[in-house]
């Protein structure tokens, strides 16, 4: 599995979403209080993520 979504219970008991590329961890969400909440976010990554645009603020 090269990438793929992950839902996880933090510490504090929170459902989190991360996303891994090769079992690298590229990003990760906040907290939900639900794991429906958490589904609900990887929906919305996958349908808005590909619409995004890139901002560089590294000249800033």
């Amino acid at each position: 599995m090269a990438h793929h979504f992950e839902i996880y219970k933090d510490k504090a008991g929170e459902f989190r979403v991360r996303f891994k590329y090769n079992s690298e961890i590229m990003f990760s969400t906040e907290g939900y209080a639900s794991k429906a909440s958490a589904k609900n976010a990887i929906e919305s990554i996958k349908q808005n993520g590909p619409k995004a645009e890139v901002v560089d603020n590294s000249d800033a």
